[in-house]
C-alpha cells in the first residue's frame, strides 16, 4: 500500500516562521513586543466599524473606490496610484508576486523587517541582505553596489524596523535616481507618521520624477487598526495596477475600509496621539542614554538596544521580571514599543543600569 502523504513544496518546509511579538492575557503585563498602538480606537472609528458590521453578510467593494479616492486626495495623486492589501506586508507580498520570478533578486538592509526574507523565499526570489552601518543607518552605497541585472526590487525601510533609524529624504531621492530603471525601489514607510517634522506625504513626491519608486504605508501603527489588516501602496499607475492584479479578491474588508475612512477624517486627534508617542519615545531615549545605554536616534514608536545574545537574554529577563514583554532578535538586540507613560516608566526602572 502506498503510504506517501501530500507534501508541500520544499521551500515551504524550509521557511523560517514569522515570529510575532509575545502576547499576554494578564492585563497587568505591559505588552511592548508588537509595535501596536496602546491607544484604543478613536470613538469615531469605533462608530464607523459598528455601522459597517451590519453589512458583513455582503462582500465589500473589492476596488475600495471610496478609500482609494480619499487617500489619493490626501496624497496629491489620483486613485489609480493606490493599491490596497492586508497590511503593508500583504501589499509587499503582492509586489514580490508581481515583479519576481524564481531566481530574481531582492535587495534590502539587514537587520530590517523580518518578513522581507520570508516573502522572497516563498516566491523563489533570492534575498540579498546588506548589513546596516555601525550607526544603524542603511548602507545605501553598499545596497547600490549589490544591485545586479537580476535585481527586481530594493526595499528601504524608513524608519527602519527594528532599529527605528530613518533615512534622510535627500538620501532616498539620490538613491532612487542612481538605480537602474528596471529596479523598483520600494520605500516602506510603516512608521512615517512618527518621524520628527515628518508629513503625511513622506516619499510620495518622488513618484513625479521616478517611475521606479513605490511607497508602502499601513493603518496598523499610528492609526491603531492593526487588527483590521489594512495597508496600501502609492506608485505610478502601471505599478499600482500590477499590485492590484495579483491581489486576492475581497482581501480588504468592509470594516477595514470604513475604519480607515473614519480615521483619515480624524486627523487632528490622530496627530495628538502621534505627538504623545513621539514625546514619550524621546523621553525614553534620553533616560536610557543617561543610564548608560547606547540607543540610536529612532523616529518610530519604539526604542532599540543593540545587544549580543547573552545580553539580549538578560535584558528580556529583566523586563519580564518587571511585567514587560519586549521583542528580542537573535544576534542583534531588543526592541521595546513605546506605550503609556506608566508602562514606559516600568521599562526605565527595569533598565536603570546597563548591561556590561
Amino acid at each position: 500500500m502506498d503510504t506517501a502523504e501530500p507534501m508541500p513544496r520544499p521551500v515551504v518546509s524550509a521557511l523560517p516562521r514569522y515570529v510575532p511579538g509575545r502576547r499576554a492575557d494578564d492585563a497587568s503585563i505591559a505588552r511592548l513586543a508588537s509595535n501596536e498602538s496602546h491607544h484604543e480606537p478613536l470613538p469615531s472609528v469605533l462608530e464607523a466599524i459598528a455601522g459597517a458590521a451590519a453589512a458583513v453578510n455582503r462582500y465589500p467593494d473589492t476596488t475600495a473606490a471610496a478609500l482609494r479616492e480619499r487617500l489619493a486626495c490626501q496624497l496629491g495623486v489620483t486613485a489609480d496610484h493606490i493599491a490596497l492589501g492586508a497590511g503593508s506586508v500583504g501589499v509587499l507580498q503582492q509586489l514580490v508576486s508581481a515583479y519576481c520570478d524564481p531566481g530574481d533578486e531582492v535587495v534590502f538592509a539587514w537587520r530590517s523587517f523580518e518578513a522581507y526574507p520570508i516573502l522572497c523565499q516563498v516566491a523563489g526570489a533570492v534575498a540579498v541582505p546588506v548589513p546596516l552601518r555601525a550607526d544603524e543607518h542603511h548602507d545605501l552605497e553598499a545596497m547600490r553596489a549589490a544591485i545586479t541585472g537580476r535585481t527586481r526590487l530594493v526595499l528601504l525601510c524608513t524608519p527602519n524596523n527594528p532599529t527605528g533609524v530613518a533615512i534622510p529624504s535627500a538620501d532616498i531621492e539620490r538613491f532612487v535616481a542612481s538605480v537602474p530603471p528596471h529596479v523598483l525601489v520600494v520605500i516602506d514607510e510603516a512608521y512615517v507618521e512618527y518621524e520628527a517634522g515628518g508629513t503625511t506625504l513622506g516619499s510620495v513626491p518622488l513618484l513625479a520624477a521616478h517611475p521606479n519608486a513605490c511607497v508602502l504605508r499601513t493603518f496598523s501603527k499610528a492609526h491603531g487598526l492593526a487588527g483590521l489588516r489594512l495597508g496600501y501602496a502609492v506608485a505610478r499607475p502601471p505599478v499600482a495596477d500590477a499590485i492590484r492584479s495579483v491581489a486576492l479578491p475581497f482581501t480588504v474588508t468592509g470594516l477595514a475600509q470604513a475604519a480607515a475612512l473614519a480615521s483619515l477624517e480624524a486627523a487632528d486627534e490622530l496627530a495628538a496621539r502621534v505627538k504623545d508617542v513621539a514625546q514619550e519615545r524621546d523621553r525614553m531615549v534620553e533616560a536610557l542614554r543617561g543610564a548608560g545605554w547606547s540607543v540610536p536616534h529612532g523616529e518610530a514608536n519604539f526604542v532599540w538596544l543593540r545587544l549580543d545574545d547573552p545580553a539580549r537574554e538578560r535584558v528580556l529577563a529583566r523586563l519580564e521580571a518587571a511585567g514587560v514583554l519586549a521583542r528580542g532578535y537573535a544576534d542583534d538586540g531588543v526592541r521595546i514599543t513605546v506605550a503609556d507613560r506608566l508602562s514606559n516608566d516600568r521599562v526605565l526602572a527595569a533598565l536603570a543600569t546597563p548591561e556590561r
